[in-house]
C-alpha cells in the first residue's frame, strides 16, 4: 500500500485511543532528558509560587504517550513500511497546562493522506495525524498534529 492512500483507514477515522496520566515523576524525568532546567518542572513549591496547583509538565510532554501505544499495530493499520518513516513534523496546541495528576486519553485520527514524487526518486507517502487529547472532564487539554514520512523505496 506505500504510496498511496490506506484502504482501510479514511481520512477521519480513527487510528487508536490511548490513556496515560500525568506523573510528577516523569515530568522530572522528561525535564531532566530535554534539559528543561526550570525549577517549576520539579518542585512542587516553586509551581505552587506561580500559580499551578502541581507540578506542570514540560511543553513536549504528550509525546510520552508513544510508550503507552502500539507502535507497530498502527504503522501496520496506516499500511507503512517502518523501515521507510520518518517523523516530518510535531506540533501541539495547548487550551491549558498539563499538570501531574493529569489523566488524558488521547484520540488519534488521519487527517490528510497524500503522496509526491520525491527529490531522491520514487515516490513519497505524507500521512497526518491528529491527536486531541481530553482530561477526565472531558474538556480538550491538548490538540497533537504530526505529518508522518513514508520515503520512496
Amino acid at each position: 500500500m506505500a504510496g498511496g492512500s490506506t484502504e482501510t483507514l479514511q481520512i477521519g477515522d480513527i487510528l487508536d485511543v490511548t490513556s496515560f496520566e500525568v506523573e510528577a515523576g516523569k515530568i522530572r524525568e522528561f525535564a531532566l532528558a530535554t534539559r528543561a532546567e526550570d525549577k517549576v518542572y520539579r518542585d512542587p513549591d516553586t509551581a505552587s509560587e506561580i500559580g499551578f496547583s502541581a507540578v506542570p509538565a514540560t511543553p513536549t510532554h504528550v509525546v510520552v504517550a508513544g510508550h503507552y501505544r502500539d507502535q507497530q499495530g498502527f504503522v501496520s493499520a496506516l499500511g507503512l513500511a517502518i523501515e521507510r518513516v520518518v517523523v516530518g513534523s510535531v506540533e501541539w496546541e495547548y487550551a491549558r497546562p498539563l499538570l501531574a495528576g493529569d489523566r488524558l486519553t488521547g484520540t488519534r485520527r488521519v487527517i490528510d493522506d497524500t503522496t509526491r514524487e520525491g527529490k531522491r526518486g520514487g515516490v513519497m507517502r505524507m500521512v497526518t495525524l491528529e491527536t486531541t487529547w481530553v482530561d477526565d472532564t472531558g474538556a480538550v487539554a491538548v490538540t497533537q498534529r504530526e505529518v508522518l514520512i513514508e520515503r520512496g523505496a
